[in-house]
């Protein structure tokens, strides 16, 4: 049997390169990574079949209102506003999938993108409704400086990070 001296020199260097802290290392990195990978895919499959899903029915439901007499525009808002949030999710997705990295930016735009479809449901809805109570535009008052606050801090962000990605990118000549 030959010695382990003997067996890291051997022209088959498949014991040196496994047993070395540097190959297994790259190894582990690049099973990570092909696990994330996998992951990526299978949450973009999954998100652009929801998009896909949310946006039939939406269409089948908002016919069958029309036939009914009583369409409702404000469901087939917020649905649409959802298919839209789930493409944002999906971009996301697929901008991490990309640079293995998560990046700020795309997450901010899902916020803002949420506070901005919740703002517009919430207005519809509060507008349509027949009980207009105190009570009731107290809550829809501060439901609505809530999401303004949060818009702001969101358009706040990703302008600051657009500037100072736009500030450290190298200008052309």
């Amino acid at each position: 049997m030959p010695s382990l001296e003997q067996r890291n020199l051997a022209p088959d260097r498949t014991a040196t390169v496994t047993s070395s802290p540097a190959g297994a290392k790259t190894w582990n990195a690049r099973a990570f990574t092909a696990v994330e990978n996998v992951v990526y895919v299978g949450l973009g499959l999954v998100l652009a079949g929801s998009a896909f899903g949310i946006l039939v029915a939406s269409v089948f439901d908002f016919v069958q209102s029309v036939v009914a007499g009583a369409p409702r525009f404000i469901v087939l808002l917020d649905r649409m506003l959802l298919v839209l949030l789930v493409l944002e999710l999906l971009y996301t997705v697929r901008v991490s999938f990309q640079s293995h990295a998560l990046l700020p930016e795309p997450f901010l735009l899902v916020g803002l993108i949420s506070a901005v479809r919740r703002v517009l449901v919430l207005t519809a809805e509060f507008g349509e409704s027949p009980e207009k109570t105190a009570v009731a535009v107290q809550y829809f008052s501060m439901e609505i400086a809530v999401l303004t606050a949060l818009i702001l801090a969101l358009a706040i962000s990703l302008a600051l990070l657009r500037r100072r990605r736009a500030s450290t990118d190298p200008q052309p000549a």
